[in-house]
């Protein structure tokens, strides 16, 4: 579907907000994977002409800028407690991990406050992640350009930058997943970032397990870093049928009928957001007919 000069000027302001959570535009283009400094300058212009729309949907899925129409996000307990640890890591460039269900909102909560703030940058971990990749992805994200220097090398970069900053902020989603070799190298390195950069982990409770483990087989690393996040874990309240109720009357849902089936869905799912919202959204097209 062709986009509409409406959704172009409306990725044009995103990106807009993007750039100037950024100390520079090329930093801000850096951070974006596969758009160059010249397209955000064209972007925020207004020059459109020679910009495909293919183009347009890549920056908009990387700054936020074409996200489900009409979708309200609402601030549910775990909303609350995630944004303040991160504001409190943000603010006294501490480290802490937080844990919880999947789909309890952590990854949404992260990129709303991402938005809101400057200086906050969110990597999203996988299993196929290996140590240059990691490291790669976190200069990136904060607007490096790495090509022809070796990990070392980006390692030292990111921390020139981020000593310069007032009050940076990273954000792992997903951090169970990193491997073991990912892992401890990361363990080895954040004594470099300490007192100069906070740092917060969102994923699910196997983590506690994991830790647990290093911790008793003596892992080398483990117990300095378990350490370092006040050797507790900051474990989210589960999302419940409240939470779930707010959620349907703020979409728009009115009807008891409506709403009901949209509980009992979550029920059945452990109150998984992604679902409710997917149950949300079917119970609206169903009225539509």
């Amino acid at each position: 579907m062709e986009i509409t000069m409406k959704e172009k000027n409306a990725i044009s302001e995103r990106l807009r907000a993007y750039v100037a959570k950024y100390p520079s535009q090329t930093k801000a283009a850096g951070s974006l994977k596969g758009v160059s400094v010249g397209t955000v300058s064209n972007i925020l212009n207004g020059r459109f002409e020679n910009i495909s729309d293919e183009m347009f949907r890549n920056v908009a899925s990387q700054v936020g800028g074409m996200g489900t129409p009409g979708w309200q996000i609402v601030e549910t307990g775990a909303y609350q407690e995630i944004t303040e640890v991160l504001s409190d890591a943000q603010r006294w460039r501490n480290v802490r991990w937080v844990t919880g269900e999947a789909g309890c909102g952590k990854s949404t909560t992260a990129r709303v406050y991402l938005q809101d703030h400057k200086e906050v940058f969110y990597i999203l971990c996988s299993e196929d992640m290996k140590k240059g990749d990691f490291v790669r992805e976190i200069a990136r994200t904060v607007g490096i350009r790495t090509e022809g220097c070796n990990i070392r090398e980006v390692w030292g970069l990111i921390l020139d930058d981020i000593i310069q900053m007032d009050a940076p902020l990273l954000v792992f989603d997903e951090a169970d997943k990193l491997t073991e070799p990912v892992f401890h190298y990361f363990i080895s390195l954040y004594n470099k970032l300490e007192e100069k950069c906070g740092v917060v982990f969102l994923s699910t409770d196997y983590i506690v397990k994991r830790i647990s483990n290093g911790l008793k087989y003596q892992k080398p690393g483990y117990k300095e870093f378990f350490s370092r996040i006040g050797r507790k874990f900051f474990t989210l309240e589960p999302t419940d049928q409240n939470d779930v109720y707010t959620i349907c009357t703020a979409n728009g849902l009115t009807s008891r009928q409506d709403i009901d089936i949209v509980m009992k869905e979550a029920a059945a799912c452990d109150y998984d957001l992604r679902r409710v919202k997917d149950s949300i959204h079917k119970v609206k097209r169903m009225s539509d007919l």
